[in-house]
Order: C-alpha cells, then sequence, then structure tokens
C-alpha cells in the first residue's frame, strides 16, 4: 500500500527505517547495506526526501563533540560522510508517522488474519517489535495447532515487509498449560509485556 502511495518501494523502506529511529543518524552506504537496497537508488530517494523536507542532514556526534582537541577535530576532518536522519521538525512529520503506524496495524491485521486460517489458534498475542521493543524474547506467540510449514513462509513474507527479523513461539495447548503450571519465566515475561492479544479462546 505505502509503495503503491510513494511510488518507490526503496523510498518506504527508508522513511520506515528512519521513523523507527528518530535519533538514528546513518549514512548513504550504511542504510544501503541495513536495508538491502542499491547504493545509486538509496542515494537517489535520499535526495528526493532531502527535497521534500523529510530526512535531513545531520550532524555527527563526532562533530557536536568537536573543539575538545585535535584529535577530535582530525577525527571529524577524516570523515567527510554526511549523515541523515528524519527531520521530525518537518510540517509533515506527524502525519507521515501517523500514516505508518497506520500502515502498520494494517499489516498485524493481515498477519492476524492468516495465523488464524493455519488451524486451530487458541491464543494469538503479538508483543516485541509489534509494541516498539526489540530485545523481547518473542514478537508472536501462538498456542495451538497450526501447519508450521505454512507459518514460517507467511513470517518470512512478514519480515520483507517491516523489513526486521520476526521470532516466534508455537506451544501446544498442553505445553502451554504446563509452562503457566511451573510459572516458566519465558512465558510470564511474554504475558507480563506490553502486548496485543489478537485472539484468546483459552482462558
Amino acid at each position: 500500500m505505502l509503495e503503491q502511495l510513494f511510488g518507490s518501494k526503496a523510498r518506504v523502506k527508508i522513511l520506515r527505517f528512519l521513523l523507527a529511529d528518530p535519533d538514528g543518524q546513518y549514512y548513504l552506504r550504511e542504510l544501503a547495506r541495513k536495508l538491502r537496497i542499491q547504493l545509486n537508488s538509496v542515494r537517489r530517494e535520499v535526495n528526493n526526501l532531502e527535497k521534500m523536507d523529510l530526512i535531513k542532514i545531520a550532524t555527527p556526534e563526532t562533530e557536536k563533540a568537536g573543539g575538545q582537541g585535535k584529535k577530535s577535530r582530525a577525527k571529524v576532518k577524516k570523515s567527510q560522510k554526511k549523515f541523515y536522519a528524519i527531520n521530525i521538525n518537518s510540517i509533515l512529520y506527524p502525519e507521515l508517522r501517523a500514516m505508518f503506524m497506520k500502515a502498520e496495524l494494517l499489516i498485524e491485521n493481515d498477519l492476524v488474519s492468516k495465523i488464524m486460517k493455519l488451524g486451530s489458534v487458541r491464543l494469538l498475542i503479538l508483543t516485541g517489535i509489534f509494541m516498539g521493543f526489540d530485545d523481547y524474547p518473542t514478537d508472536v506467540l501462538i498456542v495451538g495447532n497450526v501447519n508450521r510449514s505454512k507459518l514460517a513462509k507467511i513470517m518470512k513474507r512478514y519480515e520483507k515487509e517491516l523489513n526486521h527479523p520476526i521470532n516466534y513461539t508455537v506451544f501446544s495447548k498442553q505445553e502451554y498449560k504446563y509452562r503457566r503450571e511451573i510459572t516458566d519465566r519465558f512465558l510470564f515475561d511474554i504475558l507480563e509485556s506490553n502486548k496485543i492479544v489478537a485472539h484468546d479462546s483459552i482462558h
């Protein structure tokens, strides 16, 4: 959907990446490597986005700390790379951020719908990256009997959509109940985390 709106898959990837890290500063080769986009495409789209005032040339942290001696100034002079960041002062920034958040919500709803069709799902929880966190034990918890090979294919597709790996966990109903009984730390970290309970017919 966003690709059709913005007319470029590379442009959407760059915006999504920078919006997710408003304090981040990246040079062109770094963006190309992280997003797996050809350098020429990154350069073209970054120039377009800069003209639209959606991203800006950022002052590297080393340069901000300049003036603290000849060594720090020499480091800055040696590295003439341009760093880019999302322009949070752009008049379009709030609307742009809201648009991408709504698009992510549509992706989440679509993902939930597809998982629910894979078998008998008793509990489906979205957490981790779907709540804005990268360090949770899992991003998707599924309790039930599902087709795991089809699930793996679906997850790969949505990893490309989100440009981020998705960690998922599948428990049978029996394993889930056992883990609850023994107060399993892994499970309770998920249950006590910020989460979206997309489906629950087990409690």
